[in-house]
């Protein structure tokens, strides 16, 4: 499937139209109208004019093709952890990220019935935030590419026994009735979500502000090379807020990590640490200095 469901494409090209007025208003999302990553695009900057995308490539296309100024993407969610192939598509972009913002996620259950529903539609991270609920009700889980256009499709279909799992603003668009508010397993579910640009920010204007730099490294492949790359960062006081690895190619040789800092670029326990980690790494890239949405810790 390469395309939304026949009830969200009339909104998809409507808010593709008004994208194009004005590109430098426009924050790309991956998902159909009424998603999280629209709220998240509203609630980022309520003065956008969000662009939806089909894929996550889409939405960092959009950007790299200058039909948008900024993507903003999920990366990670308190309950479900990281979003699959995201840190792969964000070093292999080229964008540079320049904030972050934390959407607090409330799920819905919405359908043409009232139920019982033999399957519930949905993104595999929504799907995984609410294993409980459908565990307990016997409703078999379905991935679908984004949560509203799960809406959308079971809309579209006219199936009563089918359910969407997804923002309530998804029933309001696509026409269907809310059954069930807050079935997340957790209260406290939060996705962190990423804003890129074609450029990055300078950290000169985050001076004074709590930041955070993201950037990804490939250790030699040596005994205790992680261990030793990620010494300066103890010896100089830098605090790491998140090391996530994965494998690049299919070589299983090469580890890639992904990596949070609370310093910038020019702070001298940043460059001194740095250095010390490139000395025993065959690659590292910064993926973007920005301001801190929330403090850690």
């Amino acid at each position: 499937m390469h395309s939304y469901p026949e009830p969200a494409l009339a909104l998809v090209r409507q808010m593709t139209e008004a994208a194009a007025q004005a590109p430098e208003r426009a924050i790309s999302f991956q998902g159909a109208p009424g998603c999280n990553g629209h709220r998240a695009a509203l609630e980022y900057d309520p003065q956008c004019l969000p662009l939806p995308c089909f894929s996550f490539e889409d939405a960092l296309d959009a950007v790299k093709e200058g039909t948008a100024s900024r993507a903003i993407i999920p990366i990670e969610n308190s309950q479900h952890g990281r979003v699959a192939d995201i840190h792969f598509l964000l070093p292999e972009s080229g964008l540079s990220i320049v904030g972050e913002y934390f959407l607090p996620i409330g799920h819905t259950v919405m359908a043409l019935g009232d139920g019982p529903f033999a399957a519930a539609y949905s993104h595999p991270q929504a799907l995984g935030q609410t294993r409980r609920y459908l565990r307990e009700r016997g409703i078999v889980p379905m991935a679908y590419p984004d949560t509203a256009g799960a809406a959308a499709y079971v809309k579209e279909q006219g199936d009563t026994q089918a359910c969407a799992i997804a923002p309530s603003i998804a029933a309001e668009l696509y026409g269907l009735k809310i059954v069930e508010e807050g079935v997340e397993d957790s209260a406290d579910n939060t996705t962190r979500f990423v804003v890129l640009a074609q450029e990055p920010l300078d950290p000169a204007v985050l001076e004074g502000q709590p930041v955070m730099t993201t950037f990804v490294f490939e250790v030699k492949n040596q005994p205790a090379a992680l261990y030793k790359a990620l010494g300066g960062f103890a010896t100089n006081g830098v605090n790491m807020t998140k090391l996530e690895s994965y494998q690049k190619g299919a070589s299983f040789a090469a580890t890639t990590f992904y990596c949070d800092i609370e310093v910038a670029p020019g702070d001298p326990p940043f460059d001194r640490a740095m250095a010390e980690l490139g000395f025993h790494c065959d690659a590292v890239r910064i993926l973007g200095t920005y301001r801190q949405a929330r403090p850690r810790g």
